[in-house]
C-alpha cells in the first residue's frame, strides 16, 4: 500500500471510530469521509460497504473478547471464570461507546462480531453447566435467561460509566448474584444518588447526536 493510501486509511480508521463513538455504528460513511477529509470515492476503495469498516475499526477490541472467553474456559473454578470474563466484557462495554452499540445491536455481516456472538453464547453455555454441577447456581437458569439480562444490562453500561466510573460494576454483581445458590455477596459502592440516576437514563433513551460541524 503506498504511503498516501495508508495515511488516507489510517484517517478514516480514525474517523470512524470518533464517529461511532458519537453516532453509533449506524453512522453515514459521507459523515466519515468528511470528518477523515477524504472523498468517498477514497472510502470505498478501503471499505467497499459498512460491514468492511465496521470489522476493521474493531476486529482488534472484538478479538480481545474472545480471547478473555477462550481464558474463562480454561479457569478451574467456572465462578471466577465467569465473573472474570464478564468483567472484562462489561469493561469493554462500559469504556468504548462504539464497541457498545456494535455488540449491543443487530449489525449483519462483521465478520468477527458473528463469531463473537456464538463464542460469547458458548463460552456462557459451558461455564454455567460446571457451575451447576458443582451446585454454584440455581438449576433452572438457562444461558438465553443470562444472555437477555446481560443484553439489557449492557445497553446501561456506557452511561453509567460516564455519570459514576465503574458504577456499572453494582448492577452487574446484583445480576450475578441472582444465579447463585450460595448467600449473596456485598454490593460494589458506590449505588447511584436519585439524581446521578436521573443522568443515566438521560443518556440512554437520548439519541445520538451530530456534531455541528458534521450537520453542516
Amino acid at each position: 500500500m503506498r504511503k498516501d493510501a495508508q495515511r488516507n486509511r489510517e484517517l478514516v480508521l480514525a474517523a470512524a471510530r470518533q464517529v461511532y463513538a458519537e453516532q453509533g455504528v449506524e453512522a453515514p460513511l459521507d459523515v466519515i469521509a468528511r470528518r477523515a477529509g477524504v472523498g468517498n470515492a477514497t472510502l470505498y476503495r478501503r471499505f467497499p460497504d459498512r460491514a468492511a469498516l465496521i470489522e476493521a475499526v474493531f476486529h482488534d477490541t472484538l478479538s480481545t473478547v474472545v480471547d478473555a472467553g477462550e481464558e474463562a474456559r480454561r479457569a478451574e473454578d467456572p465462578w471466577q471464570g465467569l465473573t472474570g470474563y464478564l468483567d472484562h466484557v462489561f469493561t469493554v462495554l462500559a469504556t468504548d461507546r462504539g464497541a457498545s452499540d456494535l455488540m449491543t445491536t443487530g449489525i449483519q455481516g462483521v465478520a468477527t462480531l458473528e463469531k463473537l456472538h456464538v463464542h460469547n453464547a458458548e463460552t456462557l453455555t459451558g461455564l454455567l453447566e460446571r457451575c451447576r454441577d458443582q451446585g454454584l447456581v440455581r438449576t433452572d437458569v438457562v444461558t438465553e435467561d443470562l444472555l437477555l439480562a446481560l443484553a439489557a444490562l449492557g445497553r446501561t453500561a456506557p452511561a453509567l460509566q460516564a455519570t459514576v466510573p465503574g458504577a456499572w460494576r453494582r448492577p452487574l454483581t446484583l445480576l450475578l448474584d441472582s444465579l447463585r445458590t450460595r448467600p449473596a455477596q456485598p454490593l460494589p459502592s458506590p449505588h447511584l444518588t436519585a439524581e446521578q440516576l436521573t443522568t443515566v437514563l438521560h443518556h440512554i433513551h437520548r439519541p445520538h447526536q451530530s456534531s455541528e460541524k458534521d450537520q453542516g
